[in-house]
C-alpha cells in the first residue's frame, strides 16, 4: 500500500506493509461458536486453541480441523474453520457479538463462570523460569517476530522453557488470538498441559490472557506491560507465576503475592 511519509516537513509517497485483519468464524462440529477478528495464518491453531481455552471442548479430543464444513473454502475466503470432535463436544452456544482484535470476552459468560471450571495448578508438577530467564525473554522473543518486524503492528505470544529457549511464537492483531494460536499448536501436538513451559505475551496481561494460560496449564506468564488487577487475582487463584512490566533487567512479580525467601526468589522455585 502506498503511504505518504513525512520527515522534517518533507513528504514523499512510498510503499508500506500493513498487517491484514479479517473476520474468521469458528465452529465445533459445524456449529457456530464465535466470529473473531484475526490476522490470517495458523487458523487451525487459533480455532483449536480458542475452543480449548474457552472450555468448549469439555475434554473431547480434536479429531481434525478444516476450513468450511459446508462448502468450498475458497467460497468463504478461508474465513470459516471447523474443529471436529466427532460430535463428542457439547453443542456450543454462540457468542452474540463479533470478538474484536482487542478483547476476546465480548458477549461471553461472566468472569466467575469462566474461572469456575479451572482447578489450581499442581505446584509439584510446575517448572518455573529463573529471574534471569524472565529478564531476558522479551529480547529472545523479538527475534522470532517476523510480522512485527515487517509491520510494527501485531502482538506476539510465545511458549518458552525454564532455560529460556523459545519453542514457538505466534503473532496476531489480537493478543488473545496470538495466545490461542500457541495453545492450539501445543494442543494439536499433544503437549498440554504445559506445566514445564511458560507463556510470554508482548502486551499487557489481561484476565483473559491469564485464564487461557491457566486452561493450558502454563507454569508462568511473563508480560511486557503491566497486568490488570483481575489478572493478578486470577493468577494467584491459579497458583501461577505472573511477571510483568519488563524494562531491561527490571520487572515486577505480581503472583505469588511475595517470594517467601531469598533462596526461592533466586530460582523462583515451585514451592513459593
Amino acid at each position: 500500500m502506498l503511504v505518504t511519509r513525512v520527515h522534517r516537513g518533507e513528504t514523499r509517497r512510498q510503499p508500506d506493509e500493513l498487517i491484514v485483519e479479517e473476520p474468521m468464524s469458528i465452529q465445533i462440529d459445524g456449529a457456530l461458536v464465535s466470529t473473531t477478528m484475526r490476522t490470517p495464518g495458523n487458523d487451525f491453531e487459533l480455532a483449536a486453541g480458542f475452543c480449548f481455552t474457552d472450555g468448549l471442548l469439555a475434554g473431547a479430543p480434536v479429531h481434525g480441523v478444516r476450513y468450511c464444513a459446508t462448502g468450498s473454502a475458497v467460497d468463504t475466503k478461508f474465513n470459516v474453520v471447523t474443529v471436529e470432535t466427532g460430535g463428542r463436544a457439547p453443542v456450543p452456544v454462540p457468542r452474540l457479538t463479533t470478538t474484536s482484535s482487542s478483547c476476546g470476552l465480548c458477549g461471553s459468560a461472566s468472569l466467575d463462570e469462566l474461572a469456575s471450571r479451572l482447578r489450581p495448578l499442581p505446584q509439584d508438577l510446575l517448572t518455573l523460569p529463573s529471574l534471569d530467564v524472565i529478564a531476558a525473554i522479551a529480547d529472545r522473543v523479538i527475534g522470532t517476530q517476523g510480522l512485527f518486524k515487517q509491520t510494527g503492528s501485531v502482538h506476539a505470544a510465545a511458549a518458552f522453557d525454564a532455560d529460556g529457549a523459545v519453542l514457538l511464537t505466534r503473532e496476531d492483531v489480537g493478543r488473545h488470538n496470538a495466545v490461542d494460536k500457541v495453545v492450539g499448536r501445543l494442543l494439536l501436538d499433544g503437549r498440554l498441559p504445559a506445566h514445564q513451559l511458560s507463556l510470554f505475551v508482548s502486551g499487557r496481561a489481561s484476565f483473559e490472557i491469564i485464564q487461557k494460560a491457566w486452561a493450558a496449564g502454563f507454569a508462568a506468564v511473563v508480560a511486557v506491560s503491566a497486568p490488570t488487577s483481575l489478572a493478578v487475582q486470577t493468577a494467584r487463584q491459579a497458583g501461577m507465576l505472573l511477571a510483568g512490566f519488563i524494562r531491561g533487567d527490571r520487572f515486577n512479580v505480581y503472583s505469588p503475592e511475595r517470594l517467601a525467601t531469598p533462596a526461592q526468589a533466586i530460582g523462583l522455585a515451585s514451592t513459593v
